[in-house]
Order: C-alpha cells, then sequence, then structure tokens
C-alpha cells in the first residue's frame, strides 16, 4: 500500500515528533551509559530503544504514552543493572563477558583465538592500527567485553596491571 490517509501521516509526524523528544529526554536523563558500547546487554538495550521508539512511531496500536512509559521502563531497568554490575562482582560476571587475553609478549595465544572466534588476522589489523610493526614489539592484545580489541605495546606495558581482570590463557 502506498497510501491509506492523510489522518495516518498527520499521526506518525505528531507522535514521531513527541517519540523523538521523549528519547533525548529519556537518554539525558540516564545517562551515557544506556547508549555506551560496553557490553551485550547494552547492545539489547540500545535495540530495544531503537525498537520501541519504531513501534510508537508506526503503531497506531501503541499510544505515545504507552511508548513513553516503555522508553521510560528500559532506561530505568538498564539503569538498574548498571548500578548492580557497579557494586556486586557476582552480578557483572552474569551481566557482561570477561575480556581474554589472545597475544601475550608478542605470542599469538591458539585456544583463546579458537575459543573467542577470533582470526590471527584480526589481532594482526589491530596490532597494525596502533602502528606496530610486528607482534614481537607487543605486550598485550586483549578481546574486551565490548568485542573491541585492545593493543598494549611492550613499550608502554609498565607493571601490566591493566591486564588485572583479564582471562589468561595458556600459550
Amino acid at each position: 500500500m502506498w497510501f491509506d490517509a492523510w489522518s495516518d501521516l498527520g499521526r506518525v509526524a505528531a507522535v514521531g515528533a513527541s517519540a523523538y523528544l521523549t528519547v533525548v529526554v529519556v537518554l539525558r536523563l540516564s545517562g551515557k551509559r544506556t547508549l555506551a558500547k560496553l557490553n551485550a546487554f547494552d547492545l539489547v538495550v540500545t535495540v530495544a530503544l531503537g525498537s520501541t521508539l519504531a513501534t510508537i512511531l508506526l503503531s497506531s496500536d501503541v499510544s505515545w504514552s504507552e511508548g513513553a512509559l516503555a522508553l521510560a521502563l528500559l532506561a530505568l531497568l538498564q539503569f538498574v543493572v548498571a548500578q548492580m554490575t557497579s557494586r556486586l562482582p557476582w552480578a557483572r560476571a552474569v551481566v557482561t563477558a570477561e575480556p581474554t587475553l589472545l597475544l601475550r609478549d608478542g605470542r599469538l595465544l591458539p585456544d583463546a583465538l579458537a575459543r573467542q572466534r577470533v582470526a590471527v588476522d584480526e589481532v594482526r589489523q589491530a596490532v597494525r592500527a596502533t602502528g606496530q610493526g610486528d607482534l614481537s614489539s607487543v605486550a598485550a592484545v586483549v578481546l574486551e567485553t565490548d568485542g573491541s580489541l585492545s593493543v598494549v605495546p611492550a613499550s608502554q606495558a609498565g607493571d601490566r596491571s591493566a591486564l588485572d581482570g583479564v582471562r589468561r590463557e595458556t600459550a
């Protein structure tokens, strides 16, 4: 169908503008973490916010007030989970993945790469992106909880305290 009625278009415009403002207000009130690239839970919340906004815009069965409540509820739940994970280690372990060491002292860790489904080429790409020319100049490559790769050059490894809490595999 290409067109139903002008009233439908008017509803989408009016509710869309209101829902957009509601999303902006909810995100400002809920803080930076709501849209942060942190872990799978945060991704789910971000996708759910987008899906909820789309439903508010396009479904005449969902009122603006119901949608606004759904958006606020998602932000509140994300806030509660963030508070729990920052205070309770067991909650963090349930909600977020553990960072994993993929390369140590220039040597790739094949078991860790296989378990995390990371290709050697992805590690090499991350190392190149930091300006390193060879793996031997790298103290560590860590697969972070958000799926990104962190590279610690050997020249900047220091006491390696930044690697505390990182899952270590054997070589």
